[in-house]
């Protein structure tokens, strides 16, 4: 019975050890990689006007809408943005731009200058992002992210049922004297089984994060109805009427090119904001996620204080045309699948526990790969030293 325990665990480390090596290598990577890229690149993240920055209301010169109306001009009206106003003083302003160009905008907020730009896939962290969570395959990657998490479950168990000792305390000393082959194979079956319940949650903390279906999935288990962005009402004959023939005053030319066409015209961003604003006097928002549709609602995403994710999942639905509030939810308030997301996400990059726990899920990936390569390497030798005479 053992036999085939070990073939189990090692046919399918074999499998998919290649893809933990690297999830391991790329996750702690990661880690350390995102606040040395900021300490490098002074020039997307800091704002020429220093310290005295904070995140509050532009001045008029800078609204976010004069921002949406420069940004449209350079990439489409059609393109879609996801403001970043800055949460800590001295950050820049960060807009995500998805059109014919996808990237990220860093603006100063006191002046609205732009500091710089980089596309999608630009620098080493997107590069490296794209490979751990989608192994460059976008949903395809992500989906075989999740099946790989599901195998680590396996071979979790074949692990753990090898190592079982018949006596307890079990030992987990490494013999270094005997040899490189034995310290490595003592150090693969103690840092496995002590390390296996945390390298599990990690691993599968990721899938969630990767495979979106899984929330979907606990929601409909729950049984609770999942929260949706509402449809937009259907505006009054009068509104409608009213909108067209002439540019007011108060018009841009956008605004009145929309209206001849039949639409509404759009309500300003900071209106917008502020009406957000007001829905969670004690939030903040972290993305004003702008879409060029008129036919849908906008969706603001606020940081309340009991928030645990870091772009704050607390939302705010208004409608584009009069700026009205449609609907708002809190982050504790979302459905199961959701809601999980909050902790999720900030647990599996270590944001929730700051430094020291950044430290640890550095230290998981780390080991994760080191489990991996001594597996490889183990199978390796000893084939090797079977072909001998």
């Amino acid at each position: 019975m053992r036999k085939l325990w070990l073939l189990c665990h090692r046919w399918t480390a074999l499998t998919v050890g290649w893809v933990l090596i690297l999830s391991g290598l790329t996750g702690a990577t990661l880690v350390v990689l995102r606040p040395l890229d900021q300490w490098l690149h002074p020039e997307l993240f800091v704002a020429r006007g220093g310290e005295a920055l904070v995140p509050a209301p532009a001045t008029p010169s800078v609204t976010l809408e004069s921002m949406r109306e420069t940004l449209a001009g350079e990439f489409g009206g059609q393109s879609n943005f996801s403001f970043r106003p800055p949460r800590q003083p001295g950050e820049t302003l960060q807009v995500l731009v998805r059109g014919d160009w996808r990237g990220t905008v860093y603006f100063d907020p006191a002046s609205g200058a732009e500091q710089g730009r980089r596309g999608e896939n630009e620098g080493v962290v997107a590069l490296l992002y794209g490979l751990h969570s989608a192994l460059w395959l976008q949903q395809t990657g992500k989906a075989m992210l999740a099946c790989v998490a599901a195998i680590y479950v396996l071979l979790m168990v074949t692990g753990l049922v090898l190592w079982w000792p018949r006596k307890w305390p079990p030992m987990l000393r490494i013999e270094w004297r005997k040899g490189l082959l034995r310290a490595l194979f003592d150090l693969h079956r103690s840092a496995g089984a002590v390390l296996a319940l945390a390298l599990c949650m990690s691993i599968a903390t990721g899938a969630y994060l990767a495979w979106r279906p899984i929330g979907g999935w606990i929601t409909a288990v729950s049984g609770v109805q999942r929260v949706l962005a509402p449809k937009l009402p259907t505006l009054p004959k009068s509104a409608k009427a009213g909108q067209g023939a002439s540019l007011s005053s108060t018009q841009s030319p956008a605004e009145f090119t929309t209206a001849g066409r039949g639409e509404s015209p759009r309500v300003p961003l900071d209106v917008l904001a502020a009406n957000a604003r007001s829905a969670f006097p004690d939030g903040r928002i972290d993305l004003f996620l702008y879409t060029a549709h008129s036919d849908r609602p906008l969706a603001v995403r606020m940081h309340v204080p009991d928030d645990p994710h870091p772009n704050g999942r607390s939302t705010v639905w208004l409608d584009p045309r009069d700026g009205a509030l449609l609907a708002k939810v809190r982050w504790n308030d979302l459905d199961p699948g959701t809601r999980i997301n909050s902790i999720v996400y900030p647990l599996h990059t270590g944001e929730l526990g700051g430094m020291p726990l950044q430290a640890t899920v550095a230290s998981l990936g780390l080991a994760l790969a080191t489990l991996g390569i001594t597996g490889l390497w183990l199978w390796w030798r000893r084939r090797a030293v079977r072909r001998r005479p």
